[in-house]
């Protein structure tokens, strides 16, 4: 049984694959409007979600298929005390196909575990978040045309940003990536991805505290925003989550093929100045996740049969 935990699960070739799938699916909805007839998606959301969990159920319905789950913990048995193994059981005797976000790092590899049926990570509190990724990877593709040769920068909080720590671990599999990590220094990459991804694949990149000393040599910008949830401390969080707001003044000295990108939801680290900026792909970047989501439901319920 194939399931997506995390973005190492796929090869470069597989990601490719879906890339490809996902844009035919662009230039082709029709011809992909029954690859799901008969099917069911289970969505199991313990966090709050908008784009995902609404990405995932109209790609499956775009793809033929029905939908079921619940979209709060407090309204699904886990209030009464179920496990996540025992949940799986359950649910793969409803659905064809499930997909998990938690608030707990490692439930969905619970879940893969128990359940009969593919298991895709959705998000597992500050560790994985690889169908971001892939959304990631095919925006910078449409964008930017390729996905080596690269010069992006991280901007935010990278210490608990699930979505950097996937996208990081995805690029370093290509060449002539750079990468640029801005962030105050509470917030910086976690040591885990430095010596197991950064240094381990010899990926070249520079830690600062400066968006604008380094927006200029960037291809990509990729936003984040301090995530209130990921705190324990509320002062540390009000004293930091204002650290990098991006401006129209700001993108004065940046390319102007730029793309700026962001794993929404937004709260105020990029100006709704910079929207109208021809370089603002991350409405773009919600479309897309629709695509790579069809193409990933597609390719696990094949490998299911």
């Amino acid at each position: 049984m194939r399931h997506l935990i995390g973005i190492e699960d796929l090869s470069v070739s597989e990601i490719e694959s879906l890339i490809a799938t996902a844009e035919d699916i662009i230039a082709n909805p029709q011809k992909y409007s029954a690859c799901a007839a008969g099917k069911k998606l289970a969505t199991l959301f313990y966090e709050p979600s908008t784009r995902t969990r609404l990405s995932f159920e109209a790609a499956m319905m775009e793809l033929g298929g029905g939908v079921l789950g619940f979209s709060e913990a407090q309204s699904s048995s886990a209030a009464k005390g179920e496990s996540i193994a025992d949940t799986a059981k359950v649910i793969s005797c409803f659905a064809d196909i499930m997909v998990m976000r938690h608030f707990k790092e490692g439930a969905p590899m619970v879940a893969a575990m128990n359940a009969t049926v593919p298991v895709i990570n959705a998000g597992d509190g500050g560790h994985n978040h690889p169908t971001q990724t892939l959304t990631d990877l095919l925006t910078i593709k449409r964008e930017k045309g390729r996905l080596d040769n690269l010069t992006v920068g991280f901007c935010g909080d990278l210490k608990f940003g699930r979505t950097v720590h996937s996208l990081i671990t995805a690029l370093s599999r290509y060449t002539g990536i750079k990468l640029v990590l801005i962030s105050p220094k509470e917030l910086t990459i976690p040591d885990y991805i430095k010596n197991e991804v950064l240094d381990k694949k010899g990926l070249p990149y520079v830690e600062t505290t400066s968006l604008e000393d380094s927006i200029g040599e960037l291809d990509i910008l990729y936003m984040t925003r301090v995530q209130r949830e990921r705190f324990f401390n509320e002062q540390d969080y009000i004293r930091l989550k204002d650290s990098y707001i991006l401006t129209p003044e700001k993108l004065d000295t940046a390319k102007s093929d730029l793309c700026i990108m962001h794993p929404l939801p937004r709260v105020n680290e990029i100006s709704v100045g910079v929207d109208k900026d021809s370089r603002a792909c991350y409405f773009k970047q919600v479309l897309y996740g629709k695509y790579i989501r069809m193409a990933l439901i597609k390719m696990l319920l094949e490998a299911a049969q």
